[in-house]
């Protein structure tokens, strides 16, 4: 999803009554200690409930069933999505099913709920500001995995590794294969002979790949790039780049869980 087609998109939503549109924000974060009960769901349930009464008061009936239609698609949404929730729940959303936004984010939010004639987007673009469409790139030895993000959630993983024999760049599916095992007695001729000739032509193999970043970059309209891995070799691979890159991060993580890198590296 392009959040920044999506906010443009609701910045455009006018609902005159008996329309409005429906805008919550969510906070889910269990390492919250405001959360530890699961007191979201009171929220939730509270937030709901005010609209109802207010409406129940206020005497229109079709934007009560508009309200109820938004209220049971918001209720069926969490119902089927609360064993997979993360920091927050973002949605937006109408009677008529003109607009429907429904996200889970990697970031805390303000719990908040509006009915008005247009989409409270305000939170949602403070977001968007604060993590962009971000690219991390992993590198280790002779495997470069890619992570894309946005608004610090993973929206595509790419991997790609050096043939030594064709000594071209493949893009593969599935985690990397690895080194060479340590052989007996803890001695890896074989392993020390990758290592002398992967330090020795290093440059030249990620400069052959740094174009196919640099394209990625400018698809994938990344607004912040890390480099994760070795610092020698992350230093090379960013000399290579055409694209600015604003962080290089010291670290071995190319086969860490994607959340785990993209919480250390971007959301801390």
């Amino acid at each position: 999803m392009d959040i920044n087609k999506e906010i443009k998109k609701l910045e455009s939503v006018y609902k005159e009554k008996p329309q409005r549109v429906f805008s919550m924000y969510l906070n889910t974060d269990p390492s919250d200690p405001e959360q530890q009960g699961g007191e979201w769901k009171i929220h939730l349930k509270n937030g709901l409930s005010n609209f109802e009464n207010y409406m129940k008061e206020d005497g229109d009936s079709d934007e009560k069933r508009n309200y109820w239609a938004v209220k049971e698609k918001v209720e069926n949404y969490i119902k089927e999505n609360e064993q997979s929730l993360a920091k927050s729940v973002v949605i937006f959303a109408t009677g008529d099913d003109s607009v429907w936004f429904a996200e889970k984010f990697q970031m805390p939010v303000t719990t908040e709920f509006n009915w008005e004639e247009s989409a409270n987007i305000a939170q949602l673009k403070e977001m968007f500001e604060s993590f962009p469409q971000t690219g991390i790139i992993l590198t280790q030895k002779n495997s470069i995995k890619i992570l894309d993000t946005e608004l610090g959630t993973l929206k595509e993983t790419k991997l790609y590794e050096l043939d030594l024999d064709t000594e071209d760049w493949r893009e593969h599916d599935g985690p990397p294969r690895g080194h060479a095992a340590l052989g007996p007695g803890g001695k890896n001729t074989q392993k020390e002979q990758f290592e002398a000739r992967f330090d020795e032509n290093r440059y030249r193999w990620y400069k052959s790949i740094a174009a196919t970043l640099d394209k990625l970059a400018k698809n994938k309209n990344w607004s912040r790039i890390f480099i994760v891995g070795d610092k020698d070799e992350a230093q090379d691979l960013e000399d290579n780049m055409n694209k600015k890159v604003d962080e290089v991060v010291p670290k071995n993580m190319l086969e860490h869980e994607e959340m785990k890198i993209i919480n250390k590296v971007i959301l801390n």
